[in-house]
């Protein structure tokens, strides 16, 4: 989804750069950064580069992919309306609200990357992360806020709409640096397990003859334990937490 792309640099501002003792530094082998990659420097020292509107080609926004993971953010408000359909119907349509707008995660991804991932787009990638969080954090939020999550739940709440900001704000400062913090396996793991929680306790009551209230908190607490475990995977990897492998 993510385009780079650059221009080259010309032979004389290269040979401007060298005649003044004031031109702009410039790269490894005495390319100009800016020039070579389309990026600018920030004013202050070591700010990150700044990327200029022409480096990146325009992209159309209401594709198919982005309209499903639209969708998906706007049974958001719905969730809010938690508090006032508390009963077993109105549980029953706000979990299939949110297991509906859930599934759309595999669909838009399916969408995007039919026909060589023609309608990728720098904010459906952007977007789609951002809907699957604001999704669960919204409903746990209101779980707990009308008491199906009990107080002292309350902390894995906390651990899970916290490592979720977390790893946002670390995937924006790694793209600032070009790095790609890529989806793990124990974070696709952890997203089953944060969706199949707050199904069931969106239901709350008895449910194909199950529990789902009993077995909401028991898969809230699985997924408590692998947002850890997946939030520490995304920071090791990005800052080499890793320890390297010896041979044996």
């Amino acid at each position: 989804m993510s385009v780079e792309g650059g221009s080259g640099t010309s032979g004389a501002s290269s040979e401007a750069g060298d005649a003044s003792p004031t031109a702009a530094p410039v790269g490894h082998g005495g390319t100009d950064r800016s020039a070579a990659s389309g990026v600018t420097d920030g004013d202050r020292p070591g700010a990150p580069p700044v990327r200029s509107p022409e480096f990146f080609p325009r992209e159309i926004f209401w594709n198919l992919p982005n309209s499903v993971t639209m969708l998906r953010i706007g049974i958001v408000p719905v969730l809010i309306f938690l508090p006032l359909a508390q009963g077993p119907t109105g549980s029953r349509f706000m979990a299939w609200a949110f297991i509906i707008a859930a599934l759309t995660d595999i669909l838009d991804g399916w969408l995007a990357r039919r026909d060589g991932g023609r309608d990728i787009t720098r904010i459906g990638k952007l977007l789609d992360p951002l809907a699957d969080k604001m999704l669960v954090s919204t409903a746990l939020i209101m779980l707990l806020a009308i008491g199906r999550i009990p107080l002292w739940g309350a902390g894995m709440v906390v651990v899970i709409v916290g490592r979720e900001l977390a790893v946002t704000g670390l995937r924006g400062i790694a793209s600032t640096h070009g790095h790609i913090v890529a989806a793990t396996f124990p974070g696709k793991i952890k997203a089953i397990a944060q969706s199949a929680a707050t199904g069931a306790l969106l239901f709350h009551y008895e449910t194909f003859g199950l529990p789902a209230h009993e077995i909401g908190m028991t898969l809230l607490a699985i997924a408590t334990a692998l947002t850890l475990w997946s939030g520490y995977l995304y920071f090791a990897d990005y800052f080499g937490w890793k320890r390297p492998a010896t041979n044996a």
